[in-house]
């Protein structure tokens, strides 16, 4: 079986198990894997078979009392999973007019957006210094080059962690200075380019491998950790690589807390944005370039990582200013408002 070919199978007990049952295969059918929203009506099924006895559909007070199950998780999770079976009653009140379909307006709210750190080039210069001077332990004899590489990867390419954790050394290709990223979110893969610097990390992180006698067979993970019988990094433990590494050279954020890992690929975005304009690209052709390197769909998913900020703030309106400049005017001094 392939990364990323396994499919959970939910089992459903309740009076709605075949209403759940069509409703997940009609969904698959349609392309999606759905396992998350399947594993949330597993959870919606197991309430309601212990409630049948007194509860014997799914109406207003089973929702309500289902939810209070979730109370211990984020806000943001408890709508996307109420938002999930209120897509599910809407399916069966295609057959069954008369069913509960929950009001979405008295959902929780999302989370608000967390600002995103946005990583220099300087600081990332710094992080990959102190990662060279990483102490080598037993149960990870390669931690200097496997950890300077990820922090490379994921400045320089803005993939996604879970891509970082589930590249092999079969995804990367010398010759064409490729990395192929298989099966990622929402299940596509892609080519990523990387230039010659990136190329020269992983080759350094290749000879380390060969000289100290560890795994180079094309299935083993190219961010490699020798603990639990080798294997990828989990993202917790790189977390916790990376963390050490952000205190020890001060990159904190405005409110003075460590930068989250995924805010490497708002910076990617951001700084490709910046190159961009200082090299007076035309950057509106370039963005579904972006969206493709970064894996998305269209330009519109890559926009929520676009943030305006300094100096891309400045460099936008040095651009405004270079070609449009002449046409605004100041206003006579005869038509201005007198304070």
């Amino acid at each position: 079986m392939t990364r990323g070919s396994s499919v959970f199978t939910p089992v459903f007990s309740s009076r709605l198990a075949p209403v759940f049952t069509r409703y997940v295969d009609l969904k698959r059918a349609l392309g999606r894997r759905f396992d998350l929203p399947a594993r949330t009506l597993q959870s919606l099924d197991r309430f309601l078979c212990g409630q049948q006895a007194t509860i014997p559909d799914l109406n207003a007070a089973a929702f309500q009392a289902w939810c209070r199950t979730h109370e211990h998780v984020a806000s943001g999770v408890r709508r996307v999973r109420m938002l999930e079976v209120c897509s599910f009653c809407l399916y069966r009140r295609r057959t069954e007019s008369q069913c509960f379909v929950p009001d979405p307006s008295s959902f929780p709210a999302y989370h608000q957006r967390l600002t995103p750190y946005i990583y220099s080039e300087a600081n990332v210069a710094g992080l990959l210094h102190a990662a060279s001077c990483l102490k080598r332990y037993p149960s990870a004899p390669l931690r200097p080059e496997v950890i300077r590489l990820a922090i490379a990867l994921l400045f320089t390419t803005g993939m996604r962690r879970g891509e970082l954790l589930g590249l092999t050394l079969g995804d990367y290709n010398r010759g064409e200075s490729t990395l192929f990223i298989r099966d990622t979110k929402f299940y596509k893969s892609r080519l990523l380019p990387i230039n010659g610097s990136i190329v020269h990390e992983i080759d350094q992180c290749l000879r380390a491998r060969v000289q100290r006698k560890l795994p180079v067979s094309s299935d083993t993970a190219l961010i490699w950790n020798a603990s639990w019988g080798g294997g990828a990094y989990s993202g917790t433990s790189l977390r916790n690589a990376i963390r050490p590494l952000l205190q020890k050279c001060g990159i904190v954020t405005s409110k003075g807390k460590l930068p989250r890992i995924h805010d490497f690929r708002h910076s990617f975005a951001v700084n490709a944005l910046l190159r961009w304009y200082r090299a007076g690209a035309d950057v509106e052709a370039k963005l579904p370039l972006l969206a493709t390197y970064l894996g998305h769909g269209s330009a519109v998913s890559t926009h929520y990582y676009l943030h305006f900020i300094e100096p891309l703030r400045t460099a936008a309106s040095k651009r405004f200013a270079d070609h449009y400049g002449e046409l605004v005017s100041p206003l006579p001094q005869s038509t201005r408002r007198r304070g």
